[in-house]
Order: structure tokens, then sequence, then C-alpha cells
């Protein structure tokens, strides 16, 4: 990051008169022995509302801290390092030359580091007021040049307020920012500006409830997160006597709230209260200010929170009480986040309103109402399907279980009418839009409104069979039901590929071929020893590429050494594995431009693609173009990881671990563009005495695989 530092010269001359102003703008003297290797304590200036609206206001600002500074305290000088305006810009104080303001005896988290002697003092131009994004961003740019630039870097890297044990209210509401992983820390994402009323909502929480069994604090840090709603649960449970408190809005928290009956606006608790208006504001609703108290504001926002939920606040108020407060103490959105779709959470209002609020399933929770079909929403949809089914309230759970299924398969190929058409048709346009030809066909809103087999409807559900590998039918058999639904889609549909961990000898390879198996997955290396107990024996064997086309079949090569967590996933370990696998692909004599399938074996979040799953792919992809680029690589995963590594890391081919279709990077997305295998069932190939097997739709055009050896 470039920073610009801002010379002494221009805040010393408003200097007053009086004091020595030659002092100001010259560099300071050097201290020697100083070394602000610990990292940095942030400072405010504190004591009331003053704003600063021009450069000029900061300048004097500066020199009035001079001359507040010029005595024999602070070695007649400022004495902070460096200071930071509201608008952003970054002035010298002391520079690099030695460290005065860290007034106190306290010592770094387990470290024996001197306050002045070994930090840098930074501070914020503000008083009881809020840092604007400009003066956070400064914060982040000067750490990080005093992290790499400087002549005298830190090397510890603490980010500590000056009240850490020390009695002081400085920094203001720049403590919150005052710790390592906040926005002001280039080692972590930028996550924008904190919130001061969710950083007040977590201070109360966590100062509240120290002492209530099993309560875990929650960061201090003025953003929302499961670790905060989570830690106010606790609070919530406390104060309804709950003990131990558990990390988790269940059935007996539900309950509770349900017993007590009262909604905010009647309740007695300050507590609660507090607890009511702390998740209103972690939610993204304007609350109360005064979070002990139940005001106009919070009432009208709660009122919102009612609407935006689907429901009607007026004559559901308080029957829905219980749902709406555990849908505030949980990281659900209501409001429609910029990538969500209008039609979308017209959907997710309807489940609300019509299968929570009016039907009354008791397994299901209020669905988030944000735009965006997510894993929380397709549960929620498949448990309406099943009422819709007629299967008992009691028995709904959101599982694509035998009943679910043999329902479906019941309703055949016959239209569709009322609430299961609608979910029929909502299911269509969650997977919209699809590849078709050359362009994408989306799926047209005006058909979830009517009955009508509109000619739109029949082009885009044949469309969705095309590129699924479905018979192309145009109607609503079940396996096109299941297919928009759940990512195996039907598990027992005929598949002519397949992947396993056992080595294929002539006779297996006839045995598939006799099945109707085209094609066969196998690894390329295993990274156990024979000798170890976890030892599979599932890499190719010497003559076994020759043996599987032999039999008149092909394979696809797969490269896997764990995969199974996060921590499998670094650059480093993608290029050592890109390395491996071109050099086994070469020893096997498997042909250039084959694609090798690198596995993500485990329910990969987002936040884990960005942190550690790309720059692994990004590693492969450096290593196999080091080795001359001779092989393309491919992705095994959900349908979240195949399509994100594909459009940005550039994958050629998806492999797609479908049959884990309770995997959130499954739930919720649709098959990527560039699948070429969709696993979709385990079981014992050959009966008693045969081998695993996983069933993988192999796509017609799609990857060809290895049709021949090289040499």
């Amino acid at each position: 990051m470039s920073v610009t530092l801002h010379p002494r010269s221009e805040w010393g001359v408003y200097v007053v008169i009086g004091k020595d102003k030659a002092m100001a703008p010259p560099q300071p003297s050097e201290n020697p022995s100083w070394n602000p290797e610990a990292g940095v304590f942030i400072h405010y200036r504190g004591g009331g509302n003053e704003v600063l609206p021009t450069e000029e206001d900061c300048k004097k600002d500066i020199a009035s801290v001079f001359n507040e500074h010029n005595n024999s305290e602070f070695e007649y000088d400022i004495a902070y390092n460096f200071l930071i305006c509201p608008h952003g810009n970054i002035y010298i104080g002391r520079g690099y030359e030695r460290g005065e303001a860290n007034y106190g005896d306290g010592e770094a988290p387990e470290q024996k580091y001197g306050r002045n002697a070994n930090f840098y003092s930074i501070c914020g131009l503000l008083r009881d007021n809020i840092a604007s994004e400009a003066m956070v961003r400064s914060f982040r740019q000067l750490i990080d040049h005093l992290r790499r630039e400087a002549p005298r870097r830190i090397t510890k890297g603490y980010i500590l307020p000056h009240k850490y044990k020390y009695d002081t209210l400085c920094p203001g509401s720049l403590t919150m920012y005052a710790q390592p992983g906040s926005s002001i820390d280039p080692a972590a994402p930028w996550t924008g500006t904190a919130d001061i009323q969710i950083y007040a909502a977590q201070q109360w929480c966590n100062s509240t409830y120290t002492n209530a069994a099993a309560y875990e604090r929650c960061p201090e840090f003025g953003k929302t997160g499961w670790s905060t709603v989570l830690s106010m649960t606790q609070g919530l449970q406390w104060e309804l006597g709950i003990s131990p408190t558990v990390r988790n809005f269940g059935p007996g928290t539900f309950n509770a709230v349900k017993a007590r009956g009262k909604v905010p606006s009647a309740e007695t608790n300050s507590n609660l209260i507090h607890l009511y208006n702390g998740t209103m504001w972690s939610k993204g609703y304007f609350a109360s200010t005064d979070q002990g108290s139940w005001n106009h504001d919070a009432q009208v926002s709660l009122t919102q929170l009612y609407g935006d939920t689907g429901l009607d606040f007026d004559s559901m108020v308080v029957s829905m009480w219980p749902h709406v407060c555990r849908a505030l103490f949980r990281m659900d959105q209501f409001k429609q986040i910029p990538q969500g779709n209008a039609i979308t959470r017209k959907v997710q209002q309807w489940l609300n309103r019509r299968y929570v609020a009016s039907i009354g399933i008791p397994a299901m929770i209020l669905v988030p109402c944000d735009g965006w079909y997510s894993r929380d929403v397709a549960q929620g949809f498949m448990m309406a399907l099943q009422y819709e089914l007629g299967i008992a309230l009691s028995s709904i759970n959101g599982n694509f279980g035998p009943t679910t299924q043999s329902l479906l398969k019941s309703k055949g190929t016959r239209p569709l009418s009322s609430d299961l058409r609608y979910i029929f048709r909502s299911a269509c346009f969650f997977n919209s839009p699809i590849p078709d030809g050359a362009g994408h066909l989306a799926y047209s809103p005006s058909d979830m409104d009517t009955d009508t087999e509109t000619s739109t409807h029949v082009a885009w559900i044949k469309a969705f069979q095309r590129f699924s590998q479905l018979p192309v039918t145009g109607t609503n058999e079940y396996a096109t039901w299941a297919q928009l639904l759940v990512s195996t889609g039907d598990a027992d549909r005929p598949a002519t590929g397949c992947d396993c961990i056992t080595q294929i000898t002539a006779s297996r390879g006839a045995q598939l071929k006799d099945a109707g198996y085209k094609i066969v997955g196998r690894y390329l290396d295993e990274d156990v020893d024979p000798s170890d107990p976890r030892y599979l024996g599932k890499a190719l064997k010497p003559g076994e590429p020759q043996a599987i086309l032999d039999a008149g079949l092909r394979f696809f090569p797969i490269f896997q050494y764990s995969g199974r967590s996060l921590s499998s996933f670094t650059y480093d370990t993608g290029s050592f594995h890109g390395g491996k696998a071109h050099d086994k692909a070469v020893s096997y004599r498997v042909p250039a431009g084959t694609c090798i399938y690198f596995a993500v074996d485990y329910d990969a979040l987002d936040e884990d693609i960005d942190s550690n799953i790309k720059p692994y792919f990004q590693g492969v992809f450096d290593s196999l173009r080091a080795k001359g680029e001779r092989y393309v690589y491919g992705v095994y995963g959900s349908r979240n990881v195949c399509t994100r590594i594909s459009q940005e890391q550039g994958a050629t081919w998806s492999f797609v671990s479908g049959m884990s279709w309770g995997f959130s990077g499954n739930l919720g997305f649709t098959l990527p563009e560039n699948w070429a295998f969709n696993q979709i069932k385990e079981f014992s190939f050959g009966g008693s005495g045969g081998f695993g097997l996983d069933n993988d739709v192999w796509r017609a055009d799609g990857d060809p695989g290895v049709q021949r050896l090289e040499g």
C-alpha cells in the first residue's frame, strides 16, 4: 500500500505565538534505543463532539496538540508519532524517532514490551464521534507502511487501544478498530467501517453475561456475525431462565420466548430490551440508541422487519413473535441484498406467510428474504413441497427422503396446479438461467403465476433437461423434479460414468462394460505409504490404464492428497500437487491435453474458496504451466466450488460431487456450466463380492477422457 506522510511543516506554521515555533517544523531528536517492533497503540483527541470540517482546521488541531505537549513531560515535542485527520491525511508527529504517548504500565499480550519503548503511537483527530472511512483506511495504510517500509519496522504486529491495561477512555470509538483482524489491520481483509451501535451491544453483552453459565464472549469490533448473535442468544437464554446457556436458538429457547408472551413494546425486562435492540442493529435495522429502552424508532423498524419477512405486523405481531425473535438471533437477512432477486424474494416471503404463519409447519423456521436462493431457503422450500405432497405436519423434515421421492414419482407427468405448480415453477426460476446453445435461457417470472403450459415454460424445461442430460420431454416427471431440487437429482438414473478407488483389472473392466459404463475415474497417486493403516491402494497400478482401454472403456485421471479440510489447500500445496500430478500422468503415458481433476473433498464455504482454494488452484496452474502446459486441470467439488474455480481460476472441466447433497455448496447452487461429470450415487458394484463404485453422469459433449496412451 502506498502512503503519503505530510511533513511537520504543514501544521507547524499554526503553532501559537509564545511557544517555540522553531521546534515544530524540524524533525525531533532521535532516540537510538527506541525500537517500536511490537506494534501500534491507537489514540484519539477525546472530549466533546467537535468536528474538523477543513484541512486547515485539522492542521490547527495538530498544532494545538503540540502546544499542549510542549513541556518536559513529553520532551518538549508532540507525543504522537503520527496523526490522522478525518479526511484521511496522515501527518508526521515524532515520526520514526521516539515514542512517548503510550502512558501506563501494562504490557502487550503474552509479551514483555514497554508501552513507550516498543510501540508507535497513532492519534486519530476525532473527539467523541465516529471515524470516517477515509480515516480508517489511512490507519490501515499507515500500519502497513510501518510493518513493511518504515526505517524502524514493526515485526510483532500488535494493534492495541491506549486503554489497554490503563484507565482511560482513549481511543473512544476507535477502540473497536484497535485490535488485530479489524479493518485497520492490513493483514486482514478490508471489511469496511464498523458500527458503533453493534460495538456497544457487543460490549454490553460481554460485560453483562460474563458470569452466565457456559457464556462465550463475542468479539468487540463493531461488526455483526454469528459469534455476536450466538453470544446474544446465550444472554437471551440466561434472562429466560435457561442454564447452562448454549450457542443455539433451539426449541427450548423458542418455547421459552413463547411462554413469556411479551413482544418488545410490552417487555419490562430492560436486559431483554437491550438484547432486542442489539440484534436489530446487528441485522441492519435502526433501533434505539439507548439500547436499554424500546422507543419509536425500534418499533418502526420491528414493523418493517415483520413486513420484510412476508408477515403482517398488525395481525401477527404477537402470534409470530417467537418466530421473528428467532430470526433476530440468527444471521439470516430479510432485506434484499445487492445480488438478490426481487422474484426470489417474493417466493421467500410467500413461504413464510403460507407455511410458517398460516399452516404452521413445526420444523420450519422463517426463511431468509434476501432474494438469494440459499441453503436455508432450499430446506424451507423442501418442507413446503412435503406439505403439498400430503406428508403429515409432524413428519415434515426438509429431507429429500424415500417418502418424498415416492410421492413425487406418483405425480407422474400430469400438469400441476395451484401451490404445487407454484413450487415447481419457482424451482425452475431458482435454477435459471441455464446455458442453451450459444446463450442462456432465463425462466419467465410470468409463467410462475399461471397453470397454463405456456410455450416459454415448456421451452425452458426442455433446455434444462438437455443441459442436465435428462430425457427431453418438456414435462414435470420425477427426474426433472429431482434435478431441480437436489444436487444428486434422481440418484437411480442411468449413468455411463463411474469412479472408484479399486484397481480395474481386465475382468472388472469387462463387468463395467457389460453394465453399460463407458468411462471410469481413477486416481493418479496416493499420499499414504502401503505400510500405513490408512493406505487404500487407490492409485493406478502399472498396466491398469491399458487394461481399462482394452476393456473398451475410457478413463479420466483424478488427483487427491487428502483435500478434506481447509488446511489441505495453500498455493504451495497446489504447486506441489500440480507437479506431482503431471509427473504421474506422464509416467502412465496419459496423452497431452488430458484434463486432470484436483479434489476439494469437503464443504468449502465462500470464505474458504477466497482464502485457500483459489490460491491452491493458482498453484496447480502455475506448476502445470512450468511443466510445459502438457495437461489442463479440472476441479472436483461442490457446485459452488466448481463454478467459482472454473469462472475465477480457469478450470477447464468440473467434476461435481452431487451425491453430497447436504453440502452448503450444493444447496441453492446450479450445475456449473462446464460440468463434465456429476457424481450421484455410491454403492457396491457386483454384489457381496464386488467393489465400491460411484455412479457419475457423464455429459455427452463434455470431457472426452483418455481414449489412448502415448508411446
